[in-house]
């Protein structure tokens, strides 16, 4: 939450907007609460590009949540056609990809070719 705190005194993040992106995550919605739904989470090694996956970190700090539960929001509301984030949250992750070098876009995402010289292999 501190992360939250500093980030929104340098006007990255608004604390309505946090409590807003909170709400959201624990299933609190304008008419009420949502009923809970049980899950089974599980642990995967899955692969990013680095400068994305600093931005996402950074993101899931300052709103005080895991880096699992921030890709389950976004994922959810990708399945849904919707953006987890708004103008404000926009600006937020602007920034963080300034900060980070994270210098592309969505345009970027099928012509991704890895640096031979850093590539991690796995075994098949």
């Amino acid at each position: 939450m501190w992360a939250a705190f500093l980030l929104a005194g340098s006007g990255l993040i608004s604390r309505i907007e946090q409590q807003d992106f909170e709400r959201h995550l624990l299933g609190e919605v304008s008419m009420g609460k949502v009923e809970s739904i049980k899950i089974q989470r599980v642990q995967t090694g899955v692969r990013i590009e680095k400068r994305m996956l600093k931005v996402l970190k950074a993101l899931a700090e300052v709103h005080d949540i895991t880096l699992g539960d921030l890709l389950e929001a976004i994922v959810l509301h990708a399945f849904e056609g919707e953006s987890p984030f708004q103008n404000e949250g926009l600006k937020k992750i602007a920034a963080l990809k300034e900060i980070y070098g994270m210098d592309y876009d969505a345009s970027a995402s099928h012509h991704f070719v890895e640096d031979d010289q850093n590539a991690i292999t796995g075994a098949n």
